[in-house]
């Protein structure tokens, strides 16, 4: 492989997030905020290299945001439980493996943020509409044209990148810079004596 072909690649991540519009990320984070100060949960799901995102960004946010014997978020990947989902997909559909986990565990005070490269995955939108029916806030991290979710989400950061690979990386940069937030902004809460 030529190093024009690593290039290639940084320049179009470079690219993508140098105008980019952050007010959604900075509005995501704050929902987190008050999420976790009221002690409710965030719920996380996606597919493929989106399910693993998820799964990765709710370990951070549980103990990478608080590492100092603190509390960390309470959080969980709907795509984590391999026994919940085949079941569901199995017994249900598989376009019901996100909702029916979020009518069955969602509430007052929780969050939901779904990652999706196309934004038009049925478990996706279904998981959306679930949590908007019983209202809760719903945020999505999308690529490509958006798909049903661009709209569909309460608030939605909509990279339009034709590109699964990099779409997928750039749910983890902004799962990565709200991670480093909430962390910062609790070691400052901490610094101020406020609990």
């Amino acid at each position: 492989m030529e190093a024009r072909y690593c290039q290639h690649y940084a320049r179009v991540m470079s690219e993508v997030t140098a105008d980019f519009d952050w007010t959604p990320v900075t509005k995501m984070a704050e929902s987190l905020w008050e999420c976790w100060e009221s002690g409710g949960h965030l719920y996380l799901c996606g597919n493929g290299g989106s399910a693993a995102n998820a799964v990765h960004l709710a370990n951070d946010l549980l103990y990478g945001i608080d590492p100092e014997g603190g509390k960390g978020m309470k959080v969980e990947a709907l795509s984590a439980n391999t026994s919940v989902l085949t079941c569901l997909a199995n017994d249900t559909s598989y376009a019901e493996i996100f909702s029916r986990q979020i009518e069955a565990k969602g509430g007052e005070g929780d969050v939901l943020l779904v990652f999706s490269g196309s934004g038009n995955s049925d478990n996706v939108v279904r998981a959306i509409e679930s949590a908007k029916s019983i209202g809760i806030p719903t945020f999505a991290v999308l690529g490509f044209e958006g798909g049903k979710c661009l709209e569909l989400a309460d608030t939605s950061i909509h990279f339009p990148i034709n590109d699964m690979q990099i779409a997928e990386d750039l749910q983890m940069v902004v799962g990565h810079i709200i991670m480093k937030w909430l962390k910062k902004s609790r070691a400052e809460t901490k610094d101020s004596g406020v609990q």
